[in-house]
């Protein structure tokens, strides 16, 4: 988990980074101790009434396209700096209507110890189709749970960085 002031370091730098007009407002910026993404907001098309969803589909789906292509040079030298800088991975992705699109992403393995009734959760997904894999099932139900408790999380994020800023005002914290 990283402490709040890391995460507005990196949040600034990329803020300061980052071109003017590329995205709507300031980008999210999430950090981990491997990776940094960077998610943006685009512009919505410009479309004129009464277009039909499977148009508007269609147009942003073209827009994130075009915005991956056109801005492909600039992002990679963008990740290249902050690689070196923060000593981690970039990601990319933008957002636009109500979709996510991540243009990369990386994937880290995490070991783990199951008991085999856990096992068999894995592995009824994998017999079921739900997954190809133990590892593609675990990862399935770590995003069932992230989609079903957001608050909770946000709370228990909260609560660590609360953690952190009382650790960090205690005896011996700046020897």
């Amino acid at each position: 988990m990283e402490n709040n002031e890391t995460v507005e370091k990196v949040r600034g730098w990329f803020s300061g980074r980052l071109p003017e007009g590329w995205f709507e407002g300031d980008p999210k910026v999430v950090a981990d101790r491997e990776e940094i993404t960077v998610i943006g907001r685009l512009h919505p098309p410009a479309l004129g009434e009464g277009v039909s969803e499977a148009e508007r589909a269609a147009a942003m789906e073209g827009g994130v396209l075009r915005f991956r292509e056109e801005t492909r040079e600039r992002r990679m030298e963008i990740a290249l700096e902050a690689e070196r800088r923060f000593r981690r991975k970039i990601s990319w992705g933008v957002v636009v209507g109500d979709r996510t699109v991540m243009f990369t992403t990386l994937s880290v393995p995490v070991m783990t110890r199951l008991r085999q009734s856990e096992r068999r959760v894995l592995d009824t997904l994998v017999a079921a189709g739900v997954a190809r894999s133990r590892s593609e099932a675990l990862a399935w139900c770590v995003r069932l749970v992230g989609d079903h408790t957001d608050t909770w999380l946000a709370d228990l994020r909260d609560a660590l960085r609360h953690v952190d800023r009382v650790r960090s005002a205690g005896p011996g914290a700046n020897s």
